[in-house]
């Protein structure tokens, strides 16, 4: 076991995580990141970013994460791709492990994440960023004028079509019951859009295309009958799953397993740990908006390790 106690130890390497590594490398406190095998976090599958400041053209996801990464190498944060296997915050030193190796730190920052709920179609995989997204803010500014999709129920499946709404020409809901959970507000606001088209009863059962996506094939679930209808963006607004599972037991969190954070900070209900970013934040879920919060998390943390050392 490597017995060094690290001053900080961040989990995850989204915009949040690589962002508090920033912050605390600048700091002089030689973070130690342990990114995961899957680097670089949702923004990885991601194509065009439009919305983050300071690239005025654009960017490529893979590529923001990429510069973002080695602007925190540059100042000295370390780095393991593994996923952390199971943690321990009963009692400082905290115990984080990769496998069977023990890692121990005075502070850890953790920024795992969410992930979006998918369909588990084949065909969401082949055009995820390439005509199919979890995100409506994020990418519906690139249907404008065009005919896309949403699957979903819930509020957050109303708010998004809503929301498509100012872009693309023809906004078509998909819910495989014959009514919304979603609250009376927001159907009432769905039903109303002229934009807005609801197919009740009815799935996805595939997304057609060829380097875009062109075409969805869809089945009623009373009926059993299938139809093709020409798409050029398809939505998908069933839920997110914050990425928390190792920590459950060791820290407070809601009743979806986001992390609970206290107002105004990212402290958690564990003192010295912090949360940034989509893993406590499941309202905004937004890259500039992790990175904020993983700012916040590095210097309440700065802070604590000074006022607890």
């Amino acid at each position: 076991m490597d017995k060094t106690i690290e001053n900080i130890l961040i989990i995850g390497s989204g915009p949040a995580g690589l962002t508090a590594a920033i912050y605390a490398a600048r700091a002089n406190l030689n973070p130690l990141m342990i990114e995961g095998e899957e680097v670089g976090g949702q923004l990885m599958t991601t194509t065009d970013v439009e919305n983050y400041p300071g690239f005025p053209d654009g960017v490529m996801g893979p590529d923001l994460m990429t510069l973002t990464r080695k602007q925190a190498e540059r100042f000295g944060t370390r780095f393991v791709s593994s996923n952390v296997s199971k943690v321990d915050f009963s009692s400082r030193p905290f115990k984080v492990w990769v496998s069977d190796k023990e890692y121990q730190a005075n502070a850890v920052i953790i920024s795992t994440g969410a992930s979006a709920t998918y369909l588990g179609l084949e065909s969401e995989k082949t055009f995820l960023g390439k005509g199919v997204s979890a995100c409506a803010t994020c990418d519906g500014a690139f249907f404008r004028n065009m005919n896309v999709a949403i699957v979903g129920g819930g509020d957050t499946a109303m708010e998004e079509a809503l929301f498509l709404t100012r872009f693309a020409k023809k906004v078509m809901v998909i819910h495989r019951r014959d009514e919304f959970r979603a609250s009376k507000i927001m159907v009432d606001r769905v039903k109303a859009h002229e934009k807005i088209e609801i197919l009740w009863n009815t799935q996805l059962v595939e997304i057609l295309g060829d380097t875009l996506v062109k075409s969805i094939k869809v089945k009623n679930t009373q009926s059993g009958e299938e139809q093709g209808l020409p798409m050029d963006g398809v939505f998908i607004a069933i839920g997110h799953r914050p990425n928390t599972s190792i920590f459950k037991g060791q820290i407070e969190m809601n009743d979806q397993g986001y992390i609970e954070t206290k107002s105004k900070s990212t402290y958690t209900s564990v003192d010295g740990v912090f949360a940034a970013g989509d893993v406590q934040d499941h309202v905004y879920r937004q890259a500039i908006s992790a990175a904020g919060t993983g700012c916040m998390a590095a210097i309440d943390c700065e802070r604590w390790l000074t006022e607890n050392s």
